[in-house]
């Protein structure tokens, strides 16, 4: 296959950068896909990203659709920080402020929403329900759910919640986030063991108070700013040990920034963030070398940047 050029938008949700396609006309396999979400997303390259985010075709039930590749090329059921990036991204097409999207095994909300801080682009979106059952990750550990329990497997004496969101995490609550440990653990279920074959993204969080801060090793990319799906899974895995109350107001810090939860006692969680344009550009991708070249910058997002700064500044004190 030749060169193909592609016109995208560099965004992030509280921290997780993605380039955004709208591929709602653009015909490749899913392994085409995949090649190039690993040449953009390669951060020695000139683009950069915890992965790609597409913009698809709806469908009878739903306005539109996403789909997200982690930097390694495989596909994830859903990320709910790009989520918020593909929302706005479809709004302005559509010329919609709330939506129905289909992910790849499930579907979620999507609204406008109040602004975060002025000029912070803020949607809301709402995802569920959570899933205890770990069979159908698979994890093979001999348990149908894994509630403030060790994981038999896993060489860790650290008691989690497995949860899927849709796609599978392994949370726990700590005193103080040990990022060494959390890398070590997340490679241990990043290297696809027989007991874990899919993998999962590991979290460790700690309660402030009402309050939440999460540091996630995500599948396929690593140690991670921010996953909007682990700060969901966080929360409800908070809730539902009682460590905060359902149907409250949850503030979810992570070292990008910050999302407000609330989490339904019907196991139905939603996050409101940001949805931030850097720049706007467009580059060649030769996919059988999974290679990326010849990048055009269009446009900086500089009022959006500058915006989403002042948030960040409050996540990081």
């Amino acid at each position: 296959m030749d060169d193909v050029r592609f016109a995208f938008v560099k965004c992030h949700g509280s921290g997780n950068d993605f380039p955004l396609i709208d591929a709602r006309a653009i015909d490749l396999a899913e392994a085409d896909w995949a090649a190039v979400a690993r040449a953009l997303a390669d951060r020695r390259g000139p683009v950069g990203g915890d992965g790609l985010l597409l913009l698809g075709q709806g469908t009878d039930d739903h306005d539109f659709s996403m789909a997200m590749y982690n930097a390694d090329g495989s596909q994830a059921e859903t990320c709910l920080n790009g989520l918020r990036c593909v929302a706005r991204m479809g709004f302005e097409a559509l010329g919609l402020d709330m939506a129905r999207v289909r992910l790849k095994t499930s579907d979620a909300i999507v609204e406008r929403d109040a602004d975060l801080a002025a000029g912070v682009y803020t949607v809301r979106e709402t995802a569920g329900p959570a899933g205890l059952d770990v069979r159908v990750w698979p994890l093979h550990a001999g348990v149908e759910r894994i509630v403030e329990t060790p994981v038999p497997p896993l060489v860790s004496e650290r008691r989690f919640i497995a949860v899927a969101m849709p796609n599978p995490h392994l949370v726990t609550f700590v005193e103080a986030v040990d990022e060494a440990e959390l890398v070590a653990i997340g490679e241990a279920c990043e290297a696809a063991p027989r007991w874990l074959p899919n993998r999962a993204n590991v979290s460790f969080v700690e309660v402030r108070g009402r309050d939440l801060f999460v540091r996630t090793f995500e599948r396929g990319v690593g140690l991670t700013d921010s996953c909007g799906s682990a700060m969901a899974a966080s929360s409800f895995a908070a809730c539902l040990t009682g460590r905060l109350a359902y149907d409250t107001p949850i503030t979810v810090f992570n070292k990008g920034g910050l999302v407000r939860a609330s989490v339904t006692r019907d196991a139905m969680v939603s996050l409101s963030g940001n949805a931030t344009w850097e720049w706007r550009g467009s580059i060649d991708v030769d996919i059988a070398a999974e290679r990326a070249g010849d990048l055009v910058v269009e446009a900086h997002a500089d009022a959006e940047i500058a915006a989403w700064a002042g948030i960040a500044d409050l996540a990081s004190r």
